[in-house]
């Protein structure tokens, strides 16, 4: 969702996660919730992801958690205006629960969200070794958050084809595994655009901290479509490693795709998200 270069947050009311999904009921299956203001002008897809999962998962079995969800941003939220989220209950299995949210304001549908739910299974624990080697702590890094809902310390990048960030949303969250889920929704989508520049011929701007009217950002920029697999629990008010890489652009598009590490080297999320980038002209 977001670029390179952004503002400091708007604060609003919203200073604990916790406040996002506080969200009203109206009727059978369907819950409005209100948005976080923040400096871009639109409502940040993350948020909208992570309240369109919290209002699927309130219709799911509670032995079943999410493992995954497929997002379609379709238009920029108004975060003046309440968020409408309808849910459909597609299918209750003995294994999987599957769900379909679509978020809505005046101007119509602004998310199609696609969310699968999972009974606990015994199984195999199988995941890549040493994915933390040579990663410098999130305690060693300059701070460089956008907000106080969530917490950030970038990696400076070496071979230039990885964005890697460490990510933890403000607690604390509490024990509630689908309160962590819906916050590593939240987080993912902070980083991939940046991946996706890296791809880009024009890269990725040069950011010091400041604003500066005469380097305007370079692209006309969104998050598309975004994807992701929740492999398995973590917190996500402890640091959350990003690791994102842009993969190619093509016809305006650009794709990224990354993996969520704990600090504890647990694989906790796959994401893939396709992202409009293009120059911006004048």
């Amino acid at each position: 969702m977001l670029g390179s270069l952004w503002s400091p947050f708007v604060a609003d009311s919203f200073t604990r996660f916790a406040e996002l999904f506080d969200m009203a009921a109206h009727g059978p299956d369907v819950w409005v919730g209100e948005s976080a203001q923040y400096p871009w002008g639109r409502v940040y897809g993350g948020q909208v992801a992570a309240q369109g999962l919290w209002a699927a998962a309130q219709t799911v079995h509670p032995e079943y958690r999410a493992h995954s969800l497929h997002c379609y941003f379709i238009r920029g939220g108004d975060s003046d205006e309440p968020i409408r989220f309808e849910v459909d209950r597609i299918r209750d299995g003995r294994s999987f629960e599957t769900r379909r949210v679509v978020a809505r304001q005046s101007n119509g549908a602004i998310l199609n969200l696609s969310a699968s739910f999972q009974r606990d299974e015994d199984g195999p624990d199988v995941t890549v070794p040493d994915a933390l080697a040579g990663v410098p702590s999130p305690d060693d890094l300059p701070t460089r958050d956008w907000g106080p809902l969530l917490e950030r310390r970038d990696i400076p990048a070496d071979a230039g084809d990885h964005q890697r960030t460490w990510l933890r949303v403000v607690g604390p969250l509490g024990d509630d595994p689908l309160t962590h889920a819906v916050a590593h929704a939240y987080a993912s989508d902070d980083i991939p655009m940046a991946a996706a520049e890296l791809a880009h011929p024009r890269g990725q701007p040069e950011w010091d901290g400041e604003e500066h009217p005469d380097r305007p950002y370079p692209y006309m920029s969104a998050s598309l479509d975004h994807t992701i697999w929740l492999h398995r629990p973590a917190p996500a008010d402890d640091w959350v490693l990003h690791d994102f890489r842009g993969i190619g652009v093509y016809g305006g598009r650009g794709l990224a795709i990354g993996e969520m590490w704990s600090r504890e080297g647990i694989h906790i999320a796959t994401v893939a998200q396709e992202v409009l980038l293009r120059e911006a002209r004048g």
